[in-house]
């Protein structure tokens, strides 16, 4: 019999491993080439991998929650000899009359002869069925028990039919740890995935970044009344607050490209880009992301706006492409969507900065020599001291905080 691995294929960008989600096939069923059969989560983003075999799946190397390095078998396929006369071992057996019994001979007909063992006719055909419920541990559990050394084998589970639950495992864990179980419960979330990397870039970010802050309050009103006619011209298209800030923050590292940099601290240099690489902390179910629109000063407003909501939209299923997260060399943050004032953000590391917007409220603010409640938001911007100094932020930030304050004076340098 012809059994081939499948290994878990390089997912790009440097990722070396993967966490298994889920499995969309068991042993015994029948895959066709580029069928989805497991459910990865990289440090990138959830992914469903393909196989490129046809045959019958014989064996899945890793549970639901276990990680798996980039080469390693993920699981077995069988490519001849998959069938018998009379038995049909397709996925198409559904709704075909062939009852769920035979279907499950089949699979274990098929599979016994991919493994060179002819199986006796009793063992197949009078296996009597499982009735009553059946307790299958959650792999929430299995997960949790496996990284705390946990033999669910021993454990009494106060669940049904004895099911061992999530508070078994917590039990046992405190046990362990010689500490006595109390009642209040604990949450354990792994620095795994998105929130490794998350966690360990911002880790960084901290220990090599001098990093400083400025920030300044604008009178936002002249932005909101420019954002409404835009939109009221084309609907169909509308532009965010987001994007109109990136839309200033692009031009203004026209004016200081020291900002859209990185420090070579091996070789001692800052590197400058010319093409800005324009990322955006996103919020989703999975934690803070960062998705990059490439070669934003090429784009028009509405234009980068579109690829932002795009972008979003897909950080927030889960089906964000990894080199969609990577190469970024500037970052913007509407923390405003907190309900929050300001926020000395933490840089993306290797970038040298990123600009933030707060909530935008009506304030008392002087116009003219007279005091009147305008639209008034804070912009901070956290820098990089080793790519430029006080000077040089300052001026950026001043250059974003004219155009909120007077848009129209964009047009000077579109």
């Amino acid at each position: 019999m012809n059994v081939r691995e499948f290994t878990l294929p390089d997912l790009g960008e440097g990722l070396v491993d993967a966490e298994i989600v889920r499995w969309l096939v068991a042993v015994g069923d029948a895959v066709e080439v580029d069928q989805p059969v497991v459910e990865v989560e990289t440090a990138k983003a959830a992914i469903e991998v393909p196989v490129p075999y046809a045959g019958v799946v014989t064996a899945l190397h890793g549970e639901a929650g276990s990680t798996i390095n980039v080469g390693a078998p993920l699981l077995s396929v069988a490519s001849a000899g998959l069938s018998e006369p009379g038995v049909e071992t397709s996925p198409n057996l559904v709704g075909s009359g062939v009852t769920k019994r035979a279907r499950r001979q089949g699979r274990r007909r098929a599979l016994a002869a991919v493994n060179g063992v002819a199986p006796q006719m009793s063992q197949v055909a009078v296996e009597p069925e499982k009735t009553g419920p059946v307790a299958v541990i959650s792999p929430v559990v299995r997960k949790l028990a496996k990284e705390n050394h946990v033999d669910l084998r021993a454990l009494a589970g106060s669940g049904p039919d004895g099911l061992v639950l999530r508070k078994d495992v917590v039990a046992a864990i405190e046990g362990q740890a010689g500490i006595p179980v109390q009642d209040n419960k604990v949450t354990r979330i792994p620095l795994r995935g998105v929130r490794g990397v998350v966690a360990e870039r911002l880790s960084r970010s901290r220990r090599e970044i001098p990093e400083a802050t400025v920030w300044v309050d604008v009178d936002a009103t002249g932005l909101l009344a420019a954002r409404q006619e835009i939109n009221s011209v084309d609907p169909a298209r509308p532009v965010s607050l987001l994007a109109l800030i990136a839309r200033f923050c692009v031009l203004g590292l026209r004016r200081f490209p020291a900002l859209n940099s990185t420090v070579d601290t091996e070789r001692g240099e800052i590197v400058i880009s010319d093409a800005v690489h324009l990322g955006f902390a996103a919020q989703t179910p999975r934690g803070l992301v960062v998705p990059v629109v490439k070669d934003a000063q090429d784009l028009t407003t509405r234009e980068l706006a579109a690829q932002l909501g795009q972008l979003t939209e897909q950080a927030r299923e889960g089906t964000l492409p990894p080199a969609k997260m990577t190469g970024g060399t500037f970052t913007v943050n509407n923390y405003g969507v907190f309900g929050v004032d300001g926020s000395a953000a933490i840089i993306n590391h290797p970038e040298a900065a990123i600009v933030g917007i707060g909530r935008i409220i009506d304030r008392p603010w002087a116009v003219d020599g007279q005091l009147a409640v305008r639209k008034v938001a804070e912009l901070t911007l956290a820098f990089d001291h080793r790519v430029c100094d006080g000077e040089v932020a300052g001026g950026f930030l001043r250059f974003v905080a004219d155009c909120v304050e007077h848009p129209t004076a964009l047009l000077g340098d579109m």
